[in-house]
Formats: C-alpha cells, sequence, structure tokens
C-alpha cells in the first residue's frame, strides 16, 4: 500500500526525468543459494570504459561528453534511426503516451545499449531494451 502512496503521489514529470526505471522483483532464499556466476566486475568495467572512450569520440569538440548530455539538436545529429528503428519508436511512443522528454531519454538510453555493444548504428533491440527500461511509464 505504501508503494502504491508513493507512486501515486510521484507526478510523472518527475519520472520523466528519470532514465531507467525498474522493478526488482524479491529474491527466495533458494536464489542466495544458487551457484549460476554472472559477468565479472572486471569485464563490465572494461566495456563501460569502451563505451566511454566511443562517447568521446563521437563528440569530440560538440561540447558534450556523454549520451546522457545530449540535447534534442546532438540526438538529431549523432543518433540517426532507420526506418523499422524509427516505427519500433513511433508504436511505443503511441500506445505508452510517452512524453517528448521520455522520447529522448528512450534514444539517449539506446545509444548507451549500442554504445556497450559495440555497435556503430542504434537498432530497433536497442530500442527495445530502453524502452524496457521505462516500466514506469506504463503505470501512470
Amino acid at each position: 500500500m505504501q508503494i502504491r502512496h508513493y507512486r501515486i503521489k510521484s507526478s510523472g514529470p518527475l519520472m520523466d526525468r528519470i532514465d531507467l526505471h525498474m522493478e526488482v522483483p524479491s529474491l527466495q532464499y533458494g536464489d542466495l543459494e544458487g551457484e549460476q556466476e554472472g559477468e565479472s566486475s572486471a569485464s563490465i568495467r572494461e566495456r563501460v570504459e569502451r563505451a566511454w572512450a566511443i562517447q568521446r569520440g563521437r563528440f569530440g569538440d560538440a561540447g558534450i561528453d556523454c549520451n546522457a548530455s545530449m540535447s534534442h539538436r546532438h540526438l538529431q545529429e549523432f543518433c540517426p534511426l532507420d526506418r523499422e528503428t524509427r516505427g519500433l519508436l513511433r508504436r511505443a511512443f503511441d500506445s505508452l503516451a510517452l512524453s517528448m522528454r521520455a522520447h529522448d531519454r528512450i534514444i539517449k538510453v539506446a545509444r548507451t545499449i549500442a554504445d556497450l555493444d559495440g555497435e556503430e548504428k542504434i537498432g530497433a533491440a536497442h530500442i527495445a531494451e530502453a524502452i524496457q527500461y521505462r516500466s514506469q511509464d506504463r503505470k501512470f
């Protein structure tokens, strides 16, 4: 009940300013006993450092240093989307009633996902993953 009350109090414009919205389910005790190992911190750090290097190279003298700092104008210059990818984003925008701010944030997150994958272009899979990180938009 408290969570629901908090979500109601949190306004859409406030949530709009947060790039990633994720619900994390509670762990069961048995999950703690599992022997499955994930990606190592060192490996993740290497991917993040490569992504940062890609961003620094991309932006050069543009006056920004990372994807999150891009303005709408920068998105048009540095994040062109092909027809399929733009169509996916348009459908999500319409069906989730996203704001323009959420639209731009999805593209920025997708650009970062593509950078982490070492991809030069943002693909439909990158946009789809970024949309998934906007789960709170479905609640308002």
